[in-house]
């Protein structure tokens, strides 16, 4: 059940280059929350009316605390503004939104964690969680973050654009490289990375689920600003959408189109 609070923050530091991890304190978005799932975060700058999405990176449900890991993308960007922000200050936060990854539907098989860029971080609360012989792939321009988090829980290949890291290219690219299987897919970043893995489990005949990044204005299913293409026609809008804030933004990714 989603709920719309006025967080603290806890902590904040910058851990590569222009990625910052945050702790947020809340009442009750952490104990509701699951992997895969997102909270909108509202600026202190009254002319920006409309919240930012970010994944929840980690949950803490007995300390009623959430992490969130995000790109600064600009100057003047809310995602600025929230970087200089310091422990203690208030942030209006609502959540935990959209659905999460299936946790249960790939107990005990081979499952792939594939994330790329900012779509790394809610990967890792579904590898804490996650009840398989789980394999983290993660997919980076050049300079790595979170990869050692990882490791505490399962196996980690890397790809970086520049090879400077892991293998040199995508994430498919790694998997190839070093002969990787798996039963089932968990999958979050840039849709051409999608893409790429939707073809790879129709090819292996594995089920894949998706978390689509679409850029959100209200994140609770109303505007219709977040629809991504779909196989079957949606009961809100009776054409073939789907909107990623509200039926996502976990998707089969038989279900849609990229």
């Amino acid at each position: 059940m989603k709920a719309k609070e006025k967080c603290r923050i806890v902590s904040q530091e910058c851990i590569a280059s222009d990625i910052y991890s945050m702790w947020l304190q809340t009442d009750k978005i952490a104990e509701n929350a699951v992997p895969g799932q997102f909270v909108s975060l509202y600026t202190r700058d009254g002319s920006k009316l409309l919240p930012r999405p970010i994944s929840l990176c980690e949950i803490d449900r007995e300390k009623g605390q959430l992490r969130l890991v995000y790109r600064v993308t600009g100057k003047d960007t809310g995602t600025e503004m929230f970087s200089k922000c310091h422990a203690g200050v208030p942030l209006e936060t609502m959540g935990p939104l959209g659905n999460g990854f299936p946790l249960s539907e790939v107990k005990g098989k081979r499952v792939f964690l594939i994330g790329g860029g900012i779509g790394i971080p809610p990967m890792l609360q579904t590898a804490k969680e996650i009840e398989a012989e789980a394999v983290a792939v993660l997919g980076y321009r050049d300079e790595l973050f979170l990869n050692e988090e990882f490791e505490k829980y399962c196996p980690v290949y890397v790809a970086t654009e520049d090879g400077s890291a892991g293998t040199k290219g995508n994430v498919m690219d790694a998997i190839r490289e070093n002969k990787l299987e798996a039963d089932a897919i968990f999958a979050c970043g840039p849709t051409p990375m999608l893409r790429a893995i939707k073809a790879y489990a129709e090819e292996k005949n594995i089920p894949c689920w998706i978390s689509m990044e679409e850029r959100m204005a209200c994140g609770i299913g109303a505007c219709l600003g977040c629809v991504c293409q779909s196989k079957e026609v949606d009961s809100h809008s009776h054409v073939h959408n789907k909107r990623v804030c509200k039926d996502g933004p976990v998707f089969l990714s038989t279900e849609v189109e990229l």
